[in-house]
Protein backbone atom coordinates (compact mmCIF):
# COMPACT_ATOMS: atom_id res chain seq x y z
CA UNK A 1 0.00 0.00 0.00
CA UNK A 2 1.35 3.40 -0.96
CA UNK A 3 2.43 5.82 1.78
CA UNK A 4 2.45 8.77 -0.63
CA UNK A 5 0.17 11.58 0.57
CA UNK A 6 1.48 14.50 -1.52
CA UNK A 7 2.53 14.58 -5.16
CA UNK A 8 3.19 17.29 -7.68
CA UNK A 9 4.86 18.32 -10.92
CA UNK A 10 7.74 20.80 -10.91
CA UNK A 11 9.26 22.15 -14.12
CA UNK A 12 12.94 23.07 -14.29
CA UNK A 13 13.53 25.68 -16.99
CA UNK A 14 16.26 28.06 -18.11
CA UNK A 15 18.63 28.88 -20.94
CA UNK A 16 20.87 26.17 -22.49
CA UNK A 17 23.81 24.89 -20.45
CA UNK A 18 22.65 26.39 -17.15
CA UNK A 19 22.67 23.02 -15.35
CA UNK A 20 19.06 21.78 -15.61
CA UNK A 21 19.98 18.16 -16.28
CA UNK A 22 22.69 18.19 -13.59
CA UNK A 23 20.10 19.43 -11.08
CA UNK A 24 17.53 16.84 -12.22
CA UNK A 25 20.06 14.04 -11.66
CA UNK A 26 21.06 15.53 -8.28
CA UNK A 27 17.41 15.54 -7.17
CA UNK A 28 16.79 11.87 -7.92
CA UNK A 29 20.31 10.67 -7.07
CA UNK A 30 20.56 8.83 -10.37
CA UNK A 31 21.46 9.67 -13.94
CA UNK A 32 18.19 10.08 -15.84
CA UNK A 33 19.14 13.12 -17.96
CA UNK A 34 22.26 13.37 -20.09
CA UNK A 35 24.76 16.03 -19.10
CA UNK A 36 27.46 17.75 -21.16
CA UNK A 37 29.08 21.19 -21.17
CA UNK A 38 27.54 21.84 -24.59
CA UNK A 39 24.29 23.83 -24.92
CA UNK A 40 21.06 22.21 -26.17
CA UNK A 41 22.00 18.76 -24.89
CA UNK A 42 18.42 17.97 -23.80
CA UNK A 43 15.95 17.75 -26.71
CA UNK A 44 12.89 16.21 -25.08
CA UNK A 45 11.02 16.87 -21.87
CA UNK A 46 12.47 14.36 -19.42
CA UNK A 47 10.45 13.34 -16.41
CA UNK A 48 12.39 12.37 -13.26
CA UNK A 49 10.60 10.89 -10.24
CA UNK A 50 11.67 11.12 -6.60
CA UNK A 51 9.82 9.42 -3.74
CA UNK A 52 10.81 10.94 -0.42
CA UNK A 53 8.94 10.12 2.75
CA UNK A 54 5.25 10.68 2.02
CA UNK A 55 5.92 12.90 -1.00
CA UNK A 56 6.39 12.15 -4.69
CA UNK A 57 8.18 14.81 -6.73
CA UNK A 58 7.85 14.70 -10.51
CA UNK A 59 10.55 16.92 -12.04
CA UNK A 60 10.38 17.95 -15.69
CA UNK A 61 13.78 18.72 -17.19
CA UNK A 62 13.27 20.83 -20.32
CA UNK A 63 15.46 21.78 -23.29
CA UNK A 64 17.16 25.16 -22.90
CA UNK A 65 15.14 28.06 -24.30
CA UNK A 66 17.09 29.33 -27.29
CA UNK A 67 16.59 30.97 -30.67
CA UNK A 68 15.50 28.14 -32.95
CA UNK A 69 17.36 27.72 -36.25
CA UNK A 70 15.90 24.37 -37.39
CA UNK A 71 12.60 22.49 -37.22
CA UNK A 72 14.12 20.46 -34.37
CA UNK A 73 14.95 23.76 -32.64
CA UNK A 74 11.31 24.88 -33.03
CA UNK A 75 10.19 21.62 -31.44
CA UNK A 76 12.58 22.10 -28.48
CA UNK A 77 11.34 25.65 -27.84
CA UNK A 78 7.70 24.45 -27.93
CA UNK A 79 8.53 21.72 -25.40
CA UNK A 80 9.74 24.40 -22.96
CA UNK A 81 6.66 26.57 -23.43
CA UNK A 82 4.28 23.63 -22.93
CA UNK A 83 6.22 22.32 -19.91
CA UNK A 84 5.68 25.46 -17.85
CA UNK A 85 1.89 25.13 -18.19
CA UNK A 86 -0.32 23.28 -15.68
CA UNK A 87 2.38 22.48 -13.10
CA UNK A 88 2.54 22.93 -9.32
CA UNK A 89 5.74 25.00 -9.29
CA UNK A 90 8.37 26.30 -11.67
CA UNK A 91 12.11 26.49 -11.02
CA UNK A 92 13.82 29.18 -13.07
CA UNK A 93 17.46 28.14 -13.12
CA UNK A 94 19.91 30.95 -13.86
CA UNK A 95 23.65 31.58 -13.70
CA UNK A 96 25.05 34.03 -11.12
CA UNK A 97 25.13 36.95 -13.57
CA UNK A 98 23.51 40.27 -12.60
CA UNK A 99 21.78 40.65 -15.95
CA UNK A 100 18.54 39.20 -17.32
CA UNK A 101 18.98 37.84 -20.84
CA UNK A 102 16.25 37.36 -23.45
CA UNK A 103 15.61 33.65 -22.60
CA UNK A 104 15.20 34.44 -18.89
CA UNK A 105 12.90 37.37 -19.66
CA UNK A 106 10.72 35.15 -21.88
CA UNK A 107 10.39 32.59 -19.10
CA UNK A 108 9.65 35.27 -16.47
CA UNK A 109 6.89 36.65 -18.75
CA UNK A 110 5.45 33.12 -19.05
CA UNK A 111 5.60 32.63 -15.27
CA UNK A 112 3.71 35.91 -14.78
CA UNK A 113 1.03 34.82 -17.27
CA UNK A 114 0.51 31.52 -15.45
CA UNK A 115 0.56 32.95 -11.94
CA UNK A 116 2.22 29.73 -10.80
CA UNK A 117 4.53 29.52 -7.74
CA UNK A 118 8.04 30.17 -9.00
CA UNK A 119 11.41 29.70 -7.32
CA UNK A 120 14.51 31.45 -8.61
CA UNK A 121 17.43 29.02 -8.37
CA UNK A 122 20.85 30.59 -8.89
CA UNK A 123 23.17 27.77 -9.96
CA UNK A 124 26.98 27.59 -10.22
CA UNK A 125 27.53 29.73 -7.10
CA UNK A 126 30.78 27.78 -6.64
CA UNK A 127 32.15 29.83 -9.56
CA UNK A 128 31.70 33.15 -7.72
CA UNK A 129 34.90 34.62 -6.29
CA UNK A 130 33.01 37.19 -4.22
CA UNK A 131 29.77 36.13 -2.58
CA UNK A 132 28.58 39.79 -2.56
CA UNK A 133 28.04 39.39 -6.31
CA UNK A 134 25.19 37.02 -5.44
CA UNK A 135 23.25 39.88 -3.83
CA UNK A 136 23.41 41.84 -7.10
CA UNK A 137 21.98 38.86 -9.00
CA UNK A 138 19.15 38.51 -6.47
CA UNK A 139 18.36 42.25 -6.67
CA UNK A 140 18.20 42.27 -10.49
CA UNK A 141 15.81 39.29 -10.61
CA UNK A 142 13.71 40.52 -7.67
CA UNK A 143 13.01 43.70 -9.62
CA UNK A 144 11.83 41.63 -12.62
CA UNK A 145 9.47 39.33 -10.69
CA UNK A 146 8.36 38.62 -7.14
CA UNK A 147 9.61 35.06 -6.83
CA UNK A 148 8.21 32.90 -4.03
CA UNK A 149 11.77 32.08 -2.97
CA UNK A 150 15.38 32.51 -4.09
CA UNK A 151 17.83 29.63 -3.55
CA UNK A 152 21.56 29.71 -4.44
CA UNK A 153 22.99 26.27 -5.27
CA UNK A 154 25.78 24.36 -6.95
CA UNK A 155 24.07 21.39 -8.64
CA UNK A 156 27.44 19.97 -9.68
CA UNK A 157 28.72 19.92 -6.08
CA UNK A 158 25.31 19.06 -4.58
CA UNK A 159 25.37 22.27 -2.51
CA UNK A 160 21.96 23.64 -1.53
CA UNK A 161 20.08 20.77 -3.26
CA UNK A 162 18.77 19.34 0.03
CA UNK A 163 17.53 22.78 1.17
CA UNK A 164 15.85 23.28 -2.22
CA UNK A 165 14.03 19.93 -1.94
CA UNK A 166 12.72 20.80 1.53
CA UNK A 167 11.40 24.11 0.18
CA UNK A 168 9.76 22.48 -2.86
CA UNK A 169 7.96 19.93 -0.70
CA UNK A 170 5.79 22.83 0.48
CA UNK A 171 4.45 23.33 -3.06
CA UNK A 172 3.26 19.73 -3.49
CA UNK A 173 -0.52 19.42 -3.19
CA UNK A 174 -2.15 16.55 -1.33
CA UNK A 175 -2.90 13.69 -3.66
CA UNK A 176 -2.02 10.12 -4.69
CA UNK A 177 1.25 9.12 -6.30
CA UNK A 178 1.47 9.78 -10.02
CA UNK A 179 4.05 7.09 -10.86
CA UNK A 180 4.94 3.63 -9.42
CA UNK A 181 7.41 3.75 -6.51
CA UNK A 182 10.24 1.96 -8.32
CA UNK A 183 10.19 4.34 -11.30
CA UNK A 184 12.85 7.08 -11.65
CA UNK A 185 11.96 8.29 -15.15
CA UNK A 186 9.08 8.10 -17.65
CA UNK A 187 11.55 7.57 -20.49
CA UNK A 188 11.39 4.05 -21.97
CA UNK A 189 14.61 2.05 -21.47
CA UNK A 190 15.35 2.18 -25.21
CA UNK A 191 15.08 5.98 -25.13
CA UNK A 192 17.44 6.24 -22.15
CA UNK A 193 19.96 3.99 -23.96
CA UNK A 194 19.74 6.19 -27.09
CA UNK A 195 20.25 9.33 -25.00
CA UNK A 196 23.28 7.85 -23.22
CA UNK A 197 24.90 7.12 -26.59
CA UNK A 198 24.07 10.64 -27.81
CA UNK A 199 25.64 12.10 -24.67
CA UNK A 200 28.93 10.33 -25.45
CA UNK A 201 28.85 11.73 -28.99
CA UNK A 202 28.42 15.23 -27.53
CA UNK A 203 31.29 14.67 -25.11
CA UNK A 204 33.73 13.10 -27.56
CA UNK A 205 33.12 15.14 -30.73
CA UNK A 206 33.86 18.77 -31.49
CA UNK A 207 31.73 21.73 -32.47
CA UNK A 208 28.59 21.32 -34.58
CA UNK A 209 28.90 17.64 -35.55
CA UNK A 210 27.29 16.11 -32.44
CA UNK A 211 24.30 18.46 -32.64
CA UNK A 212 23.61 17.01 -36.08
CA UNK A 213 23.44 13.46 -34.69
CA UNK A 214 20.47 11.36 -33.67
CA UNK A 215 20.43 7.84 -32.26
CA UNK A 216 17.92 5.09 -32.97
CA UNK A 217 17.87 1.83 -31.00
CA UNK A 218 16.98 -0.72 -33.66
CA UNK A 219 17.18 -3.83 -31.46
CA UNK A 220 16.77 -4.28 -27.71
CA UNK A 221 16.67 -7.86 -26.40
CA UNK A 222 16.87 -9.05 -22.77
CA UNK A 223 18.38 -12.55 -22.89
CA UNK A 224 17.64 -15.36 -20.41
CA UNK A 225 21.12 -14.90 -18.88
CA UNK A 226 20.15 -11.24 -18.15
CA UNK A 227 22.53 -9.81 -20.76
CA UNK A 228 20.94 -7.06 -22.87
CA UNK A 229 21.69 -7.04 -26.59
CA UNK A 230 21.38 -3.52 -27.97
CA UNK A 231 21.86 -2.42 -31.60
CA UNK A 232 22.08 1.33 -32.22
CA UNK A 233 22.29 3.40 -35.38
CA UNK A 234 23.87 6.85 -35.20
CA UNK A 235 22.56 9.23 -37.86
CA UNK A 236 24.55 12.27 -38.97
CA UNK A 237 23.92 14.93 -41.63
CA UNK A 238 27.02 14.66 -43.86
CA UNK A 239 29.37 12.02 -45.24
CA UNK A 240 32.33 13.96 -43.85
CA UNK A 241 30.71 13.80 -40.39
CA UNK A 242 30.33 10.03 -40.72
CA UNK A 243 34.08 9.68 -41.21
CA UNK A 244 34.79 11.80 -38.13
CA UNK A 245 32.34 9.82 -35.97
CA UNK A 246 33.89 6.50 -37.03
CA UNK A 247 37.44 7.86 -36.72
CA UNK A 248 40.72 6.43 -37.93
CA UNK A 249 40.43 2.66 -37.92
CA UNK A 250 37.10 2.96 -36.11
CA UNK A 251 38.82 4.42 -33.02
CA UNK A 252 36.30 7.21 -32.30
CA UNK A 253 33.24 4.98 -32.69
CA UNK A 254 34.85 2.41 -30.38
CA UNK A 255 35.60 5.11 -27.76
CA UNK A 256 32.04 6.49 -27.90
CA UNK A 257 30.48 2.99 -27.81
CA UNK A 258 32.64 1.78 -24.89
CA UNK A 259 31.77 4.82 -22.75
CA UNK A 260 28.07 4.48 -23.65
CA UNK A 261 28.03 0.76 -22.83
CA UNK A 262 29.55 1.40 -19.38
CA UNK A 263 26.84 3.96 -18.56
CA UNK A 264 24.11 1.71 -19.98
CA UNK A 265 25.28 -1.12 -17.72
CA UNK A 266 25.15 1.19 -14.70
CA UNK A 267 21.63 2.33 -15.59
CA UNK A 268 20.28 -1.15 -16.37
CA UNK A 269 22.19 -2.92 -13.57
CA UNK A 270 23.29 -5.71 -15.92
CA UNK A 271 25.73 -6.53 -18.76
CA UNK A 272 25.04 -4.87 -22.10
CA UNK A 273 26.26 -6.07 -25.49
CA UNK A 274 26.21 -2.93 -27.67
CA UNK A 275 26.69 -2.77 -31.44
CA UNK A 276 26.74 0.59 -33.24
CA UNK A 277 26.48 1.70 -36.86
CA UNK A 278 26.73 5.15 -38.48
CA UNK A 279 24.45 6.31 -41.34
CA UNK A 280 23.97 9.61 -43.17
CA UNK A 281 20.55 11.29 -43.25
CA UNK A 282 21.01 14.74 -44.75
CA UNK A 283 19.30 17.73 -43.11
CA UNK A 284 17.20 15.49 -40.84
CA UNK A 285 16.83 18.35 -38.31
CA UNK A 286 14.63 20.17 -40.86
CA UNK A 287 12.67 17.07 -41.84
CA UNK A 288 9.47 16.66 -39.75
CA UNK A 289 9.16 12.93 -40.58
CA UNK A 290 12.76 12.25 -39.52
CA UNK A 291 12.39 14.35 -36.35
CA UNK A 292 9.28 12.36 -35.40
CA UNK A 293 10.99 9.07 -36.24
CA UNK A 294 13.74 9.86 -33.74
CA UNK A 295 11.18 10.31 -30.94
CA UNK A 296 10.64 14.07 -31.07
CA UNK A 297 6.96 14.80 -31.69
CA UNK A 298 6.87 17.48 -34.37
CA UNK A 299 3.93 19.34 -35.85
CA UNK A 300 4.20 19.63 -39.61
Amino acid sequence: MSTIKKSGIITICGRPNVGKSTLTNAFVGEKVAIVTNKPQTTRNRICAILNRGQSQFVFMDTPGLHKARTRLGDYMVNVVKESVSDVDAILLLVEPIANIGAPEQQLIDRIKQLGCPAVLVINKVDTLEQKEALLEVIQVYSRAHEFNAVVPISAKNNEGVEELLKLLEGYLPEGPQLFPEDMVTDQPERQVMAEILREKLLLCLDKEIPHGTAVEITRFVERDDEVIECDATIYCEKNSHKGIIIGKGGAMLKKVSTRARQDMERFMGTKVFLQTWVKVKENWRDNPAAIQNFGYKCDD
